[in-house]
Parts: structure tokens; sequence; C-alpha cells
């Protein structure tokens, strides 16, 4: 049999403790084997469901382990790139959560360490590994709603109260457009396979320095965008496809079995289908996808190429903002 990928992760952040430490230990393919924070008392919750967990107090010493292949990164930010790099330099693949960077710029020195060292290093957008993303790209692509002509994508939620929140904090690369717009927008490139996309106008309300409101109209391959996120109102999360001759509904497009089940509705002349995915881990695909790319070489379906599209669109959406 094939030895598992050994995973690292640098950082106890509650994201890595509620979904992808716990998804790295169910993945097939992968073990989750250590865990660099600044405390081990921040290591025990992991500890709970992984036991023979090694903890590090140095994330430098993590990365020198010569028995860890790869690393998860889920520190801030504005950190992502430096222990990216690090990453790389000490010989284990990357999997670092979105913004990978904070300008596009930062990736072309990452994908250069990658090809020099021969690793992976990927951004983890969870959302094109999900059965429900892979679905509507092919519908679309197979004409289900005729030609597409417009795409709409909202993404909010209300963290105004938690005002130690990274999110809501500008020295470490805050803000809703960071948080959740690599969603509506990278999930719009990979849907809809565009090679071009023009930002025509943006409107944006700040908040202590971060976005906290943005709302984007775009040009793309043959049709239109509107996105819009937002760290000041209700939760919703939904992208609609809309064609000449149908639509397609992307429910609960990003935190599946989190905020609701994953549903693709289609319509067009036909009548109407409903698609749902309940139970699909989409956090251990992705680690699953992760390792079988680094065993055998197959294509990620997320490259840093394809994160770096989608932050030319952030960095112009920044650009060309007006405030509201």
């Amino acid at each position: 049999m094939t030895k598992p990928i050994r995973f690292g992760v640098l950082g106890a952040a509650n994201f890595a403790l509620n979904h992808m430490a716990p998804a790295i230990h169910r993945a097939k393919g992968a073990e989750f084997a250590a865990l660099a924070t600044s405390s081990e008392a921040k290591a025990v919750p992991f500890q709970e469901f992984c036991p023979n967990l090694a903890v590090y107090t140095d994330y430098q010493e993590l990365l020198d382990a010569p028995d860890i292949d790869a690393v998860y990164i889920p520190l801030p930010n504005n950190l992502h790139v430096e222990w990216s790099k690090k990453a790389l330099k000490a010989g284990k693949h990357v999997l670092c959560e979105k913004p990978l960077a904070l300008e596009a710029g930062e990736f072309d020195d990452l994908i250069a360490l990658r090809d020099e060292r021969g690793l992976l290093a990927a951004e983890a957008f969870m959302i094109t590994h999900h059965p429900q993303w892979i679905e509507a790209r092919k519908q679309i692509a197979n004409g289900a709603i005729g030609e597409l002509r417009h795409v709409s994508a909202n993404f909010c939620y209300n963290n105004e109260t938690d005002v130690k929140n990274i999110r809501n904090l500008p020295e470490y690369g805050g803000g809703a457009l960071r948080d959740i717009g690599v969603y509506i927008l990278g999930s719009t490139l990979f849907a809809t396979e565009a090679k071009t996309a023009e930002v025509l106008d943006v409107r944006m309300r700040k908040e202590n320095d971060v976005d906290v409101f943005t709302n984007i109209f775009a040009r793309m391959d043959g049709f239109t965008y509107s996105g819009m996120v937002s760290m000041r109102l209700t939760s919703h999360q939904e992208v609609v496809f809309f064609g000449d001759r149908g639509k397609l509904i992307v429910k609960t497009p990003f935190n599946a079995n989190v905020y609701a089940e994953a549903q693709l509705h289609i319509t067009n002349d036909s009548g109407e289908q409903v698609i749902r995915y309940p139970g699909v881990e989409q956090y251990a695909l992705q680690v699953e996808n992760f390792c079988k790319s680094v065993m055998t070489g197959a294509d990620y379906p997320w490259s840093l190429e394809d994160a770096k599209k989608t932050q030319l669109l952030m960095d112009d959406v920044f650009q060309k903002s007006t405030d509201v």
C-alpha cells in the first residue's frame, strides 16, 4: 500500500479545528500527523480526536521535521505568502487557506518555487472539489440553460459585534472581499471557464479601513456579472446563472451542510430538476484530491494560476471601487 501523506498544520485556528484538521484526519490517503501552535494548551482539542498528534510550539520546527510531507496553512491572510514560501523551501507540499495572497503579483514567486522544487502548492478553494460545482460547470458547458447571459453571486454574514475578529482588522488583511470575495468571483470563473473578466463598477463601504460591503458589476466572456459580499448583512449565499433558455441556481454554494444542504436547481424547457448533495464532505474531498495529485501527479482542480486569476480580478475590484 502507498504510505499516506503526512500533514502538519501551522496554527490552531478555529477553522482548522472545526473543519480542516478533522477533514485531514478522515481523508483517504492522508494522515493528520503534527500541529504547530504558540501554546500546547491550544493543541488539546485537536488531540481529542487525534491522540497521537505531534505538537510543536515553533512553526519552523514543524517545517524542518523530516517525517512531514505537506502542510496546511490556516494563518491570518497577511501571513499566507510568507509561510507558504517557507514551507516550499523546506521541501513540503502546501495547501494554504484562501486568499493565498493579498495581491496577484505575490503569486509569481510561489509559482516559481513550486516549479523549482517540484512540489504541489495550492490555495484551499474547497468548492472546486464538491460535486455540486463540478455538475454546475458541466451543465453550463453542455448548454442546459442555453447561452449564458448573466451571473448573480451573493455571499454575506454579520460579524459586526465581533470587533476582534481578524476579518475586521486591516493589519491581518481583513475585509469582506478578501474573506469571501474569492468565493463569488472564483466560483464564477470555475463554473463558466471564463477566460476574460473586466470590472466595470464597484461600490464599497468601509469600517476601520476594511471593506464591510462590496457590490461589483463586471463583464466576462459573453455575459455580465453582478456580485455582492458583506460582513454586515444577515447570512445568505446563492449563485444564479441565467441563460437565454433557462437558469441554474446553486443553493448553499460555499458552506455546504453548514449553512444548509447543497443543491442545484436547473430550470429550462424540460421543467425543473433539483439535485441534492446531502452529507458530501467537500473539505475531505479537497484533501483527497491533494493527496492524489501528490502521489500520482494528477492535475489538481484549482492551481496557483487559477488562484492568481481570481486575485487579479479582486485587485481590479479594489482599484475601481467607489466609497458608499
